[in-house]
């Protein structure tokens, strides 16, 4: 690492988070910057030697989604006809994620195109973080990392030291990796049924599955967008007799009104990551934020290094 010291640079979706990866490696930031024209054009300029450096760009692809996506790819390109020895590309929020099938006719596989459009710009590997739908990593030919967020929620939660508590997946899709936040925390798990009729990002929930009288909830999911969800889900688990309820989530692509209408629900806390940022809406106190930037800096650092990242996360 001291012969080839890393080099990275912040796309300006993810400007904090790469702040605070550049501390937690005790690294200076690389120096960039992007202009955006009054035609909605986006340009991009490296302001530093990049030639025959290995190079990761830090870069989340939301708020807003296409221009922040088709800035990733013009860094890409940027590093690569610079001379950049390799490219690694940190997308803390994949937004394309959730188009990873063609379950309706005549529709794009969105997460598809997008990573043939990561490749063809020259990315040589990709690291991300909870996948919503983990296959999109067959989609790609290079090495795709994606990282977990769930040992720094769980470590959050741990410090509330909630009384009685419960982990709850808002949906029979995200079970599995509930399961493993009640794991990692000892507690048992109930499970939310809902369904999703149409795209207008609501769901309505049905049922709970599991007891959870007298329980303090802990609502996990990958991420909430309309905060729809997870509002259904909290007053549902007080009508079955919880006590409290909180929730942790990964992504918070908090849009609209979903600050408010998480303010003014019973969820007693939202921890959400700093996997987004740029919010269009200041967040309130019930939300707090837990920075995921160690846990891109260790991987960054075992990537550079040649060393194992899933070793991260053994018992996760």
């Amino acid at each position: 690492m001291n012969d080839d010291p890393m080099l990275i640079f912040a796309g300006s979706g993810s400007p904090r988070l790469t702040a605070r990866i550049c501390e937690y490696l005790h690294l200076p930031q690389g120096k960039n910057e992007t202009l955006h024209f009054s035609d909605g054009n986006t340009f991009v300029r490296v302001l530093e030697n990049v030639r025959g450096r290995r190079v990761y760009l830090v870069q989340s692809t939301i708020f807003p989604t296409n221009d922040m996506f088709m800035e990733l790819l013009f860094w890409i390109d940027a590093f690569k006809r610079a001379g950049a020895d390799s490219v690694t590309v940190i997308i803390p929020y994949f937004s394309y994620g959730k188009g990873d099938k063609k379950d309706e006719p005549r529709v794009s596989i969105r997460g598809r195109v997008c990573a043939d459009a990561i490749e063809v710009a020259g990315a040589d590997r990709v690291v991300t973080m909870d996948l919503h739908a983990p296959q999109i990593q067959g989609f790609f030919h290079r090495p795709v990392d994606n990282l977990y967020a769930l040992p720094v929620l769980c470590n959050r939660i741990k410090a509330m030291n909630l009384p009685n508590p419960i982990i709850v997946s808002p949906d029979v899709g995200f079970a599995k990796q509930a399961r493993r936040y009640a794991s990692h925390l000892g507690t048992p798990i109930a499970i939310a049924y809902k369904e999703r009729l149409a795209h207008d990002e609501k769901a309505v929930v049905m049922e709970v599955i599991g007891d959870v009288r007298n329980k303090t909830a802990v609502v996990v999911d990958d991420f909430t967008t309309s905060g729809g969800t997870l509002v259904s889900v909290a007053n549902l688990l007080l009508e079955q007799g919880a006590r409290e309820v909180y929730a942790a989530v990964t992504h918070s692509v908090l849009t609209g009104r979903a600050v408010e209408q998480i303010e003014n629900s019973p969820i007693k806390r939202l921890f959400i990551t700093d996997t987004v940022e740029n919010h269009p809406v200041p967040f309130t106190a019930k939300i707090e934020v837990v920075s995921v930037a160690p846990l891109f800096g260790e991987a960054i650092k075992r990537i550079h290094n040649r060393e194992s990242i899933s070793e991260m996360f053994k018992g996760v």
